[in-house]
């Protein structure tokens, strides 16, 4: 297979952008060590778009100036001079250079675009043929018909194999929403889908800037409001040049408002509708003329601390800020986590990206790095659809992670709490939800078979009608009992509640697995170049021997389920048999217990954390193991060993720590720290949907 690409657009403003975004997110699912690299860039002086947001989004190992070669006008002015060929060997150089230091390099063409298209098709043609790289040609189907997209593809599938390229696959970007199945079947009677044609409809939110692009754009200064806020795309802008009644009758939901920075009575209107369920949620505020309000209606508008809108002067009068709001294009940065995703969920929902991947890469690497890790675990949550239940439909964190699974189209998500609250909140927060479900447990047509339900499951333990009735108001409860009913796949919770209060409806209504005593826990620790299994470092303890065995085939079969072949360590301050005492006593017969239970199970123990890891420290000790030096699936023999070095591996090793991933259970539920990041919930909610696969696999 190559060890590179050839992304190449046949024509300006086809949307690159978001075809190198999925690209290198397939690549870094796959390859360990990936270079993103151009020919040429616009200018040495202002940061290319591309490179930024790929070597900022990706953590790639070379620097911003090992992966271009030239400039726009330096190529321009070897074109003119008569040196092409000079050109053309500066940028094989120049590649050579980054590609000696990469597993796979993606090189995006040229978007010259004050030069005729034909020398641009030819520099891109002569440059994938000099590098060897196989190319990927990319029309653009915007604002065309069906039969002109698929002679678009023609045409670009015939000039790069008249000029001698290898084709690997054609797309077509920006096709009109209602027109792409017209345009797959076009092609398929047209037989030009000979090969590999995936197609990609226009989304119109990745062409709208943000309000951070005007601001940047327009060298305004930030006076108020939500940062956040400035990912915020605007859909449209409105001049404030009407009286207020009639002006409200033109503001829509995502409007960017323009207006003198006198103008009192437009802006307070203008942040007071975010407040307003009647009227629509603006994007920004934009004062013009470099005039602030006054110092009176200055103090009122920094006394809305609700209000996340922000509010950005500017120096030049309104109509010039008009004009030029009109011309800022839209941009993908790295910061911009909602555009991102919603940029990878056109790309993975239109094309197969397995398929894809094996035409380019072939088989995954068998280094895992955190990002193939975490993109595999997106990926596996697509592959077979769940819905999953989240009781903290008021948090933030909840919310803005519920956006980027959305928008990337992972899973199927229900938001438990007052609908209105929480509408309220999402509009609060600028997200888009479109598709997530809220449901209130208060008001539910489901609360009165859950009580039913849970009074016969614990009538046994002296629960009263009453108290199941008034149980099924609490989300923890009312989200449990979802997934027991079948209604979610499972269920994320603790960003807000305490890890008891997340897993005691579990232990109630879900309980545990056939053959499991107790539930556990593992952390997914995603090093440098592989992952690990760590159990439990959350849940239980001082696990007796049966439990600490308990423990270890669970953990053993959730790794397995993350694609972690499990060689199983049951950890202890000795190896072998010179240990004596009671702690390394209780670890040796969890070994044997485990062996006993599971035989067909690798497990070594109790073995120390340097003979278990280190190849060479197991040569020395346990030479004659097939776990020793290679192990997995490390067990802690009681929560204080496996708490603490947990934390001091992802600390000193720079380790991503996901979970703890709760096992044991007959159907999924897993608990979040309370300090969580938007990241982590976004990792916890793909692996339960995994968990749920599974577990509707062996149902």
């Amino acid at each position: 297979m190559a060890k590179s690409l050839y992304l190449a657009a046949m024509e300006a403003r086809s949307g690159k952008s978001v075809v190198a975004l999925g690209l290198m997110e397939l690549l870094s699912r796959r390859v360990r060590k990936v270079g993103f690299f151009r020919p040429v860039i616009a200018s040495s002086d202002r940061p290319d778009k591309e490179l930024h947001l790929i070597l900022n989004r990706y953590n790639l190992e070379h620097t911003y100036e090992q992966a271009y070669a030239h400039t726009h006008d330096e190529a321009r002015r070897m074109t003119a001079e008569g040196k092409y060929a000079e050109l053309l060997k500066s940028v094989v150089g120049k590649y050579n250079q980054l590609e000696s230091g990469c597993d796979f390099v993606l090189c995006e063409g040229t978007d010259f675009t004050r030069v005729s298209s034909a020398f641009e098709f030819e520099f891109n043609a002569d440059l994938a043929i000099n590098l060897g790289c196989p190319v990927l040609a990319m029309v653009n189907g915007r604002r065309r018909s069906a039969d002109q997209v698929m002679q678009a593809v023609r045409v670009a599938r015939e000039s790069f194999r008249g000029q001698g390229c290898t084709l690997l696959a054609t797309i077509a970007n920006r096709v009109d929403v209602d027109l792409v199945d017209a345009v797959e079947e076009k092609l398929r009677e047209d037989g030009a889908k000979e090969g590999a044609v995936y197609i990609l409809p226009e989304e119109e939110i990745l062409g709208k800037p943000t309000v951070g692009e005007i601001a940047t754009a327009l060298g305004g200064r930030i006076m108020q409001g939500d940062l956040d806020w400035l990912n915020r795309e605007v859909h449209d802008f409105k001049i404030a040049a009407m009286q207020l009644p009639n002006f409200l009758n033109y503001v829509l939901d995502g409007s960017l408002i323009i207006t003198p920075g006198d103008r009192a009575d437009v802006i307070l209107v203008s942040l007071a509708s975010a407040f307003s369920e009647t009227y629509p949620n603006i994007s920004g505020l934009l004062l013009t003329g470099g005039l602030k309000p006054e110092p009176q209606v200055q103090r009122l508008m920094e006394g809305l601390t609700q209000s996340k809108v922000p509010v950005i002067s500017v120096d030049k009068d309104t109509y010039t800020t008009a004009t030029s709001v009109n011309t800022i294009p839209a941009v993908l940065r790295p910061e911009n986590d909602r555009k991102i995703a919603t940029a990878l969920g056109v790309f993975e929902s239109h094309v197969d990206v397995k398929e894809l991947g094996d035409l380019i890469v072939g088989a995954p690497s068998t280094w895992v790095t955190p990002i193939m890790f975490e993109n595999d675990l997106i990926e596996r949550a697509r592959s077979d659809r769940q819905h999953i239940v989240l009781p903290e439909g008021m948090d933030e964190r909840i919310l803005k992670a519920c956006e980027i699974l959305a928008r990337r189209n992972v899973l199927d998500i229900t938001l438990l709490g007052n609908e209105e609250d929480v509408r309220r909140r999402i509009d609060l927060l600028g997200l888009s939800l479109e598709g997530v479900a809220v449901v209130d447990p208060a008001r539910s047509e489901w609360r009165k078979e859950f009580a039913e339900i849970y009074f016969e499951m614990r009538k046994h333990k002296g629960i009263h009608m009453n108290r199941a009735w008034d149980a099924m108001e609490e989300v923890s409860y009312f989200g449990t009992m979802m997934v027991q009913q079948g209604i979610a796949g499972g269920m994320v919770s603790g960003a807000v509640h305490t890890t008891q209060q997340t897993i005691r409806p579990a232990f109630e209504i879900i309980r545990t697995q056939p053959g499991r005593s107790i539930v556990s826990s593992v952390f997914l620790m995603c090093l440098e170049d592989r992952v690990l299994a760590y159990g439990d470092c959350a849940i239980n303890p001082d696990p007796n021997p049966e439990q600490l065995a308990d423990i270890a085939i669970s953990s053993a079969e959730t790794a397995r389920k993350f694609g972690i072949e499990p060689r199983v360590a049951m950890l202890s301050y000795s190896t072998g048999e010179s240990g004596k005492g009671e702690d390394v006593d209780k670890v040796r017969d969890a070994t044997r217990i485990a062996k006993e239970r599971s035989p067909d199970l690798r497990i070594e123990g109790p073995i120390q954390y340097d003979a278990a890891v280190d190849p060479g420290v197991a040569k020395t000790k346990m030479p004659d193991s097939d776990v020793a030096g290679r192990a997995t699936v490390f067990i802690f023999p009681d929560l204080n060993t496996g708490n603490n070095t947990y934390k001091a591996v992802q600390r000193s090793a720079g380790a991503l720590a996901i979970g703890p991933v709760l096992q044991g259970l007959n159907k999924p539920v897993n608990d979040l720290s309370r300090g969580c990041t938007v990241n982590d919930i976004v990792n916890t909610v793909a692996i339960t949907a995994i968990q749920a696969q599974s577990m509707k696999g062996a149902s």
